[in-house]
Order: C-alpha cells, then sequence, then structure tokens
C-alpha cells in the first residue's frame, strides 16, 4: 500500500504532538508526518520533502493558526543547533507537554495506571547547567570556531554564548577561540585527525562557585599548557581547576584514559541538600543542581525510611543518592559497574563522615544476588539506570528478592513503563509517579517512582 502523500505535497495538517526529538506530528489519513518546528494544537501548511513506506517529512511554509503556547526562541542558534529542541514551546507548555506524555506512554507501553503527578518545573528555566562539553575546530580559513554540534551531525555551529550554560562556559566558549592563534594551539580537525585541543569541558559548582576547566587534547606534550592557564584565568576570574585530558583516538568519545593536573585543585566541592561530592574531570554528576535535588528528595520520600531500613542502590555511580539516603537509613549498600565511580563514591562517603555505607564494582545484577545470599537484604531497593533501563537479570532479581518498595529513577518514560510492567506483573504495584524536569528546552524528562509490594498494600 502506497503512502497517500508524495514527495513535494503542499497540505494543510493540524499537529496532534511531538516526538522525542521535538518534530511535531500530522496525521494524514493515519499516515504520521514528522515536521519540523511546529507544535501540537496547531495547524500548518507543509511541503512533503521525503516518503517512506510507513511515514514522512515535511517543511512548514506557514503556520495557519499558531499554539497558544507558541513564543519567540530567545537563542539565536536555535534552528541552526541540536542542543535544545522546545524553545519556541512556552515553559509552561513544555511542562504540560511533558506530564501528558509521561501519561501517555505509561499506557500505551506498560498500561500502568498509577498516577502520573504534574511534572516539577524549575524558576528559571535558563542557565542552568553546571557542565558544558565545547568542541573546538577551524573552518575552512583555519579559524578557530567553538560551539555545539547541529541536529544529528558532527557540524559544529560556531556560537558565542549559550543560553542554559553559565557565565563561565559562555566566557571560555566566545573568548578562548578568540586567544588560540595568539597562544599558539591549534583547533583539532576531526576528518584530518590533525591539530591539538579537542574539547574544553567547564563545571561550575553551584553551592561553592568554584569552577574546573578541564582541556582535551590529542597529545601529552602541551608546550602551551601555561600560557593556556593564564588566558584562562583572565576568561574566567572564579576558575580554582585547570585539567588536561589526553584523548589520541579517532573517536567520537571525549574523554581519554588520563587526566593530569595543570593549575589548581584537583577536584571542587559541591552540595546536593547538606550532602557534599567531590567532582573530578570525569565524574558523573547531574547537570542540573537545583532540579537534582528535587529529584533525590522525591526519591528520598518515596523511601519512606525509618532509620531502620537497610537500602540497596542499583547504578550507585559516585552515591549521589546513596548519600541522601544513608542520612536516614541504618545502611546503604550501593553497586556500580565503573569502578572509578565507586572509588568517588567511598570519597563523598568519607567527605561526609558516613559510616553507614558500603559501595562494591560490579554488575548490579550478579553482585545484588550475592549480597542476598550472604544475608545483605534490603527493605528498599533503588534503582537509577541508564536510558536502556534495568537489565533483565536485575529485574528477576527484584522480584525474587521482593524488597518491601522499590524507587524507580529513569530518565527514559519508554523503558521504565516497560519495567514497572514487568515489576507489577511480579507482584508490585505501582503507587504513582513523579516527572522532573531536569533539562528545560529539551523533550526530556526524568521520572521517579514508587512501587510496593501488593501484600505490603494491602491489595
Amino acid at each position: 500500500m502506497s503512502a497517500p502523500v508524495k514527495k513535494n505535497d503542499r497540505l494543510t495538517v493540524y499537529i496532534e504532538d511531538l516526538t522525542h526529538d521535538g518534530n511535531g506530528v500530522a496525521k494524514v489519513d493515519g499516515y504520521p508526518l514528522f515536521i519540523q518546528g511546529a507544535l501540537p494544537n496547531e495547524t500548518a501548511e507543509v511541503h512533503v520533502v521525503k516518503t517512506l513506506k510507513n511515514y514522512g517529512f515535511a517543511k512548514v511554509i506557514e503556520i495557519l493558526k499558531p499554539s497558544p503556547d507558541r513564543v519567540d526562541a530567545p537563542c539565536e542558534y536555535f534552528k541552526q543547533c541540536g542542543g535544545c529542541q522546545l524553545q519556541h514551546l512556552s515553559y509552561e507548555g513544555q511542562l504540560k507537554w511533558k506530564e501528558n506524555m509521561v501519561r501517555n506512554v505509561m499506557q500505551r507501553i506498560g498500561k500502568i495506571d498509577a498516577p502520573v503527578l504534574p511534572v516539577k518545573g524549575i524558576e528559571e528555566p535558563w542557565h542552568y547547567r553546571n557542565k558544558a562539553q565545547i568542541p573546538f575546530s577551524s573552518n575552512e580559513a583555519g579559524q578557530a570556531i567553538a560551539g555545539f554540534y547541529k541536529t544529528k551531525s558532527h557540524s559544529i555551529v560556531d556560537m558565542e554564548r549559550c543560553l542554559i550554560q553559565t557565565g563561565e562556559a559562555d566566557a571560555i566558549l566566545a573568548g578562548l577561540k578568540k586567544e588560540l592563534a595568539a597562544i599558539g594551539i591549534q583547533p583539532y580537525n576531526e576528518l584530518s585527525h590533525e591539530g591539538m585541543l579537542r574539547h574544553v569541558v567547564i563545571r561550575k559548582a553551584r553551592a561553592t562557585g568554584e569552577v574546573m576547566v578541564v582541556l582535551v587534547t590529542k597529545k601529552k606534550k602541551f608546550p602551551q599548557k601555561e600560557a593556556a592557564v593564564t588566558t584562562i584565568q583572565k576568561l574566567v576570574p572564579n576558575v580554582t581547576s585547570v585539567m588536561q585530558n589526553i584523548n589520541s583516538d579517532k573517536t567520537n568519545v571525549i574523554f581519554g584514559d588520563e587526566t593530569v593536573n595543570l593549575w589548581g585543585q584537583d577536584v571542587i566541592i559541591d552540595t546536593i541538600g547538606d550532602v557534599r561530592f567531590e567532582i573530578s574531570a570525569r565524574s558523573f554528576y547531574q547537570v542540573n543542581p537545583e532540579q537534582t535535588e528535587v529529584l533525590y528528595k522525591q526519591a528520598l520520600d518515596y523511601a519512606d525510611l525509618q532509620g531502620d531500613e537497610r537500602v540497596i542502590d542499583a547504578y550507585c555511580g559516585i552515591g549521589t543518592i546513596s548519600l541522601f539516603l544513608a542520612q536516614q537509613a541504618k545502611a546503604v549498600m550501593g553497586v556500580e559497574i565503573v569502578p572509578q565511580a565507586i572509588e568517588d563514591a567511598k570519597r563523598n562517603a568519607a567527605l561526609n563522615g558516613f559510616t553507614n555505607t558500603y559501595f562494591e564494582a560490579g554488575p548490579a545484577e550478579e553482585v545484588i544476588p550475592r549480597w542476598y545470599k550472604e544475608g545483605k537484604e534490603a527493605d528498599v531497593l533503588v534503582v537509577d539506570p541508564p536510558r536502556k533501563g534495568c537489565d533483565e537479570a536485575l529485574l528477576k532479581t527484584i522480584l525474587e528478592q521482593r524488597p518491601k518498595r522499590v524507587v524507580y529513577v529513569s530518565c527514559n518514560p519508554a523503558t521504565l513503563a516497560r519495567d514497572l510492567r514487568i515489576l507489577e506483573d511480579g507482584g508490585y504495584q505501582t503507587q504513582e509517579i513523579q516527572p522532573v524536569d531536569m533539562f528545560p528546552h529539551s523533550t526530556h524528562v526524568e521520572c521517579v517512582s514508587q512501587l510496593i509490594l501488593k501484600e505490603e498494600a494491602g491489595t
């Protein structure tokens, strides 16, 4: 059966929804058209640019009836840069769409009937990111360029500022590329694998104001390092750490394995709530500290700790959620597959004086069953998996060991819905789901879910 539209057709369509990458969705006789820049509840005249068997793509010619939530995107790079997808949707509209999206995904994928609460948004949805990873390169004239990538490409949009980054990141973005030639540092060329400076990573601690700048270079030998440090200090007076990471591989991965200190501290210190954390150049640390506190307090609330519970934190990372839980639990055991993260977790526990925590490196689906065999059972289990969701073996372990409560922190509603269905079929009841907006102006949303054994819930 052929598509009901063909390339170069001009159509008037009604936009029903958004995709996960922010494109509007219209349907022509059931055939989906994905339309960049269109918003739900809009009527638009569009030009069909590509058709496939099951869906097609179109471009907006004119918005005939705009959404009441449509706004002018304040960023001059919005239509080029792939960092944000929803700046043309009011922040209230973004939160409303994210709530509906989570609710629809829960029903469609998991048949989950638990209440989905209104999204917890942020008071100021700009300049919220505490970490910027800026690729550097050069244009055809050999001049340094820096910015963020165009959507679905490795082509850099040369930028002077970013409205979701910190002022320190903007100073580096605009200033350092202008100084590279004077310093004598050649930007890296991804195609030819030539040049020196690949990325600049800027991390800022919200609580202390400390700033770390990481120069990712192709080679370890760095004759211009003193000049680079001096320039960074001028651009960012509150910098406390300048590090060099060496990545000599032909790869899209930002960091290499080796990091050296060029000047200042090896780490910066930040706090979430009452817990302090050391953040190194390569530590995983949530990029929106204000909303991270909201997220973790929600997880702590759902854990419903009375002081005598043993808690297991699967996918514990550097111990951020674990240490929040340790404030109210008898004991917290964290497991994470990345050994360096476990070392960071142990160091952060010591930094805060926690003596009721234990951390171990390894796959959660192997370590946790062994803990149970050793008598290290948990009353509450917390999971915060990557986007792919929980490992099948870990879900099986949860259903076999049956902790009274499970708190599921998720960055992907689709895999959350899938995993909640498995846990509900295995004897748990989802009490409620609380979305938290960690990434304003993007289509991403985090969720915290509380599950209770059905016999504990009295059902």
